[in-house]
């Protein structure tokens, strides 16, 4: 499942870290957030490095739609059911805020985009006044949308919120861009270097400990999605989200260049991506919460037979997913990690829009590095004291947690091992002494790891369309030898037994 952005993108390999070094602030994490960040700082002089646990491009960014827009699906209505039109304003002031920077930064510095305009649209009768909604919040909050009831889609669209002039981009040629700027203002980008966790060393300083030792910093900024480190308990105050994507090929001037998202479930997603060959169309939806899903393969199909539906002249291309975090309060967080301490910094829960929500968090974390706050910075503030009216919905989260870590532990007591073989890019979670034993078979060979996850002791589950170890607490994945991929955790799934390799015997001959 490899994004359209990187099937003829191929990005330079750099150096993992070396133990024993030591910078003014270590962000961790390479997408937008993070390379924004370490640009920021490295123009107000801040001596900075990146650490990456993986590629550039291999989190989130990587793998987004890359809409650049204020019209967020049917955000607006929802941080308005939470908070007051003030903040809705403010929110959209900091989503502002982050477009003008990240429009104005590709402009100089030869990144490509497209503006389009943007829709949220209603697929039925009941989502019409879901549209409506959204169309009332963002008219409060001051922002120039219209309510159409006529949109020209070849798919059923029934009205729609439509804002003009948004903009859309390919995620690969930006972090490409922002990457080499970066290395430019002297910083460095340490690639394959996992954290494994930070703790407090000298007085003002953080000492790191990844997979190649150890490095220091005065202030650590956590760029990663969800943030790694559990204090603070912003696990449990993020849901995580999974969500399929496919693109294929189209004839020229098929589909107009704007960008869709309806109002409603199942979720469609639809854009367009120039190309020197012609038009890609994007669609993406289905999304469900990470390790919660058991027919994954089922979601990539029905994506595949809706478009084929209404675009009958498309050729697929490619398939994947991607993974956001959603905040349980509604609003993005940028700040520290506990009240009052400013030497380790996040941001997380952008909802899936990134792109505007992303480049504002940076500017905000950089503020709190250099004392120069953007003045609609409180909106992200992770201590906001209206954070407690999501008590109810974050008991009702993790209540759906609880239900799930006793689920998976008790499958496990009422399973026993068994000596069948795993077919061919499925897995199986049982009970095998002296721990619960995950097993799956991809590409001929056969990967047995340990079933917990090394967060919280989840139970992890097979994700058939990405062929991956999926944990239902609180979303951190592994690949099907147990290596993270992503999430909370900071370790892998333990390998309980070598790869057993399986080889076709050929033909047999009678001699």
């Amino acid at each position: 499942m490899t994004p359209v952005w990187k099937l003829d993108t191929p990005t330079p390999l750099r150096l993992r870290v070396t133990a024993g070094l030591r910078y003014d602030v270590i962000v961790i994490g390479g997408g937008l957030t993070g390379l924004v960040t370490a640009l920021l700082l490295a123009e107000n002089g801040v001596e900075v490095a990146v650490l990456e646990a993986r590629r550039i491009g291999d989190g989130t960014t990587g793998a987004s739609t890359a809409k650049i827009s204020l019209l967020q699906g049917v955000r607006a209505q929802r941080i308005r059911h939470r908070h007051s039109a003030d903040t809705l304003r403010t929110y959209l002031d900091a989503n502002a805020a982050g477009q003008e920077w990240l429009l104005e930064y590709c402009a100089s510095h030869g990144v490509a985009f497209q503006l389009a305009d943007a829709f949220t649209y209603a697929q039925s009768e009941p989502e019409i006044r879901t549209v409506r909604r959204e169309f009332a919040a963002l008219r409060e909050a001051g922002l120039p949308v219209e309510f159409t009831d006529h949109v020209d889609t070849p798919f059923p669209a029934l009205s729609a919120v439509r804002l003009q002039a948004q903009a859309q981009l390919d995620p690969m040629s930006l972090l490409a861009m922002l990457a080499a700027d970066v290395e430019s203002h002297a910083v460095p980008i340490y690639e394959s270097t996992l954290v494994q966790g930070v703790s407090a060393g000298s007085p003002g300083d953080h000492v790191i400990d990844t997979e190649h030792g150890q490095v220091r910093a005065g202030t650590v900024v956590l760029a990663t999605g969800t943030p790694i480190l559990d204090r603070g308990g912003f696990f449990a105050r993020l849901l995580p989200q999974r969500s399929y994507l496919t693109a294929y090929r189209i004839p020229p001037a098929t589909q107009p260049r704007t960008m869709y998202l309806s109002a409603g479930e199942p979720t469609r997603s639809v854009r367009t991506v120039p190309d020197q060959d012609g038009d890609i169309l994007l669609v993406g939806g289905n999304g469900h919460t990470v390790g919660r899903a058991d027919h994954t393969v089922d979601r990539v199909t029905e994506l595949i037979e809706w478009t084929e539906r209404w675009y009958p002249d498309a050729r697929p291309l490619t398939s994947w997913s991607a993974q956001d975090y959603l905040p349980i309060g509604e609003l993005p967080y940028a700040g520290p990690l506990l009240p009052g301490r400013e030497g380790i910094l996040f941001a997380a829960g952008y909802a899936k829009w990134g792109f505007t929500n992303a480049v504002a968090a940076a500017h905000v974390l950089v503020g709190r590095v250099t004392g120069k706050a953007p003045e609609w910075a409180g909106v992200m503030d992770p201590w906001r004291t209206d954070e407690l009216r999501s008590l109810p919905a974050a008991l009702r989260s993790n209540g759906e947690v609880a239900l799930q870590f006793s689920a998976g532990w008790w499958h496990i007591a009422r399973s026993g091992g068994t000596l069948t073989a795993v077919p061919e890019g499925t897995g199986r979670v049982e009970r095998r002494l002296p721990r619960p034993t995950a097993t799956c078979r991809v590409d001929d060979t056969t990967h047995t790891v340990s079933a917990v996850c090394p967060h919280l002791a989840g139970i992890v589950r097979w994700n058939k369309a990405e062929r991956s170890w999926d944990c239902p607490l609180h979303g951190s994945r592994f690949a099907a030898d147990g290596t993270r991929i992503e999430g909370p955790a900071t370790g892998s799934l333990t390998q309980l037994a070598p790869p057993l390799r399986h080889q076709d015997p050929g033909p047999s001959t009678i001699g």
